[in-house]
């Protein structure tokens, strides 16, 4: 340009508030004074603050907030024993997480869960839902659920989840009944308590001990309180 045809110098100066971080110099003279070198450098930090600071201007100031559109990601942590009902047999309950939440689940080995999506909504759905599935049920609640499958010795409830448990026939009426099919068939919605557990770690739920009406336990005396 001009200003190396015409000038005896070519001085380029580039840093930040603090200081100089790199210079570039070619002379056509033999040499510069001091004074002019301290002109020039002068005339450079001017020059260097007056654009910083337009910079810090169209900036502006920082925001504390994510966009609603940025992309976003939690990490949770599930046990270890608890990975296989997350993932599902072939993939299968990790997949209707995915496309009912529409956020992407990675899970490791470790337990550790990550859930991302490009809205809030989304990876609050599939936590919710990954939290439902390695949620334990409480013995001794109640819990309203859906009749699932009947055999000779009793209906099997899907109650928590994807989680399942058998009423056996004994418990599923106060007087005795010849096949489960004579009291639900599948699709049924009823309401059960958690009596506990099998020696296979199988759950055992009642129907007899709730008022299918209410959802309220049935209590032992209320045939007394009745008469």
């Amino acid at each position: 340009g001009d200003e190396d045809h015409l000038g005896d110098m070519d001085f380029k100066v580039a840093g930040t508030e603090v200081g100089v971080t790199s210079l570039q110099m070619d002379i056509k003279v033999a040499g510069i004074t001091k004074d002019i070198m301290e002109k020039a450098l002068a005339q450079a930090n001017g020059g260097r603050m007056h654009i910083l600071g337009k910079m810090a201007e169209a900036l502006g100031e920082s925001r504390g907030a994510l966009s609603e559109n940025a992309p976003q990601m939690e990490i949770i942590k599930v046990p270890t024993d608890k990975i296989r009902d997350v993932i599902g047999s072939g993939g299968k309950v990790i997949r209707g997480i995915v496309d009912e939440s529409g956020a992407k689940v990675n899970i490791d080995d470790d337990g550790t869960v990550q859930v991302s999506a490009l809205d809030r909504p989304s990876i609050d759905k599939a936590l919710q839902m990954i939290k439902e599935i390695v949620a334990e049920p409480e013995v001794g609640e109640i819990y309203q659920g859906t009749v699932v499958g009947l055999k000779d010795f009793g209906a099997f409830v899907n109650f928590f989840g994807p989680k399942d448990g058998l009423v056996h026939v004994s418990q599923m009426a106060n007087e005795r009944v010849g096949h489960p099919k004579d009291v639900v068939k599948e699709g049924d919605k009823v309401w059960v308590k958690l009596l506990g557990f099998d020696d296979r770690g199988k759950v055992r739920l009642s129907m007899k001990v709730v008022d299918q009406e209410t959802g309220k336990e049935i209590s032992e005396d209320k045939d007394g309180e009745e008469e």
